[in-house]
């Protein structure tokens, strides 16, 4: 299905919905304009731009898999970090919250930063404030990822976290917010919905820790790189990632173990405020 068929194909779905243009762009979160310009063929949508106008209009299992699966021909999409500023860092957080609405199972590996849904408010406002965004922007952008964090209370979500020991130890905020954010992790590791694992130190490393990926319902990998994202969605490179990330799982530490270093990490953010 070339990018024309696809376009008219997904106008019909809509039309015979009886939805309008505009309900469904506003709820696939994207601009009437896009959903236009996707419907007659002038821009190639990603096969998330895809998935949540399906969504949107409300088509059966068996159709979403019929259009996703076309989509997925193209292995791999890049978007520059550049564009996604433009449209909108808090437009971003909000097109995520959709994609993680529908999904059942996320897999996550981060060996850099505590992952955006178990962060708190400070630390999401550190990170985003290496962005120069202006103040209303910021605030905005802080609260879609806030708003995001709703996945974690979806008791019909599974979603695992694998983290490296550094990302516990690396200085985003101050000591005592680094021991409040460690506190979160440990609260949420107890839900039942949620696995969060650490890879320690100690661990032999037999794999590279190269970059942050996130793995969904084994069908898209969302990989962040210093210029772009990148959506991987072939199955053969979707299956080399969850390989990658089933090798770190096997290496971490969980439950009670994994709760103890972090622990351990936090009494030492806690000393080191006292005498600081």
């Amino acid at each position: 299905m070339n990018r024309a068929e696809l376009g008219a194909a997904l106008r019909a779905l809509r039309q015979a919905s009886g939805k309008e243009a505009k309900a469904v762009a506003r709820s696939a979160v994207m601009s009437a304009s896009k959903l236009s310009k996707i419907e007659t063929a002038k821009v190639a949508p990603s096969a998330a731009d895809v998935e949540r106008i399906l969504t949107a209009i409300g088509v059966s299992d068996a159709v979403r898999a019929e259009y996703l699966e076309a989509v997925r021909a193209a292995a791999t999409e890049t978007t520059a970090w550049r564009l996604v500023r433009r449209m909108g860092l808090h437009k971003a957080q909000q097109q995520m919250r959709a994609l993680e609405a529908e999904m059942k199972l996320l897999r996550l590996f981060q060996p850099a930063l505590v992952p955006g849904l178990l962060q708190t408010p400070e630390y999401v406002r550190a990170i985003l404030s290496r962005h120069s965004l202006a103040e209303d922007t910021l605030t905005r952008t802080i609260s879609a990822r806030i708003e995001r964090q709703q996945a974690l209370y979806d008791s019909a979500k599974r979603l695992q976290f694998v983290i490296t020991e550094p990302v516990l130890r690396w200085r985003i905020v101050s000591a005592a917010r680094m021991a409040e954010q460690i506190d979160r992790i440990l609260f949420l590791s107890r839900l039942p919905n949620i696995d969060i694992r650490v890879v320690p130190l100690s661990a032999r490393q037999e794999d590279i820790a190269n970059h942050a990926f996130v793995i969904r319902d084994d069908r898209t990998v969302t990989v962040e790189t210093v210029h772009a994202e990148i959506v991987v969605t072939d199955a053969r490179d979707v299956a080399l990632y969850v390989r990658k990330f089933e090798g770190f799982t096997s290496l971490a530490l969980s439950g009670d173990s994994m709760r103890s270093l972090l622990e351990a990490i936090r009494e030492e953010f806690l000393r080191e405020q006292e005498t600081g």
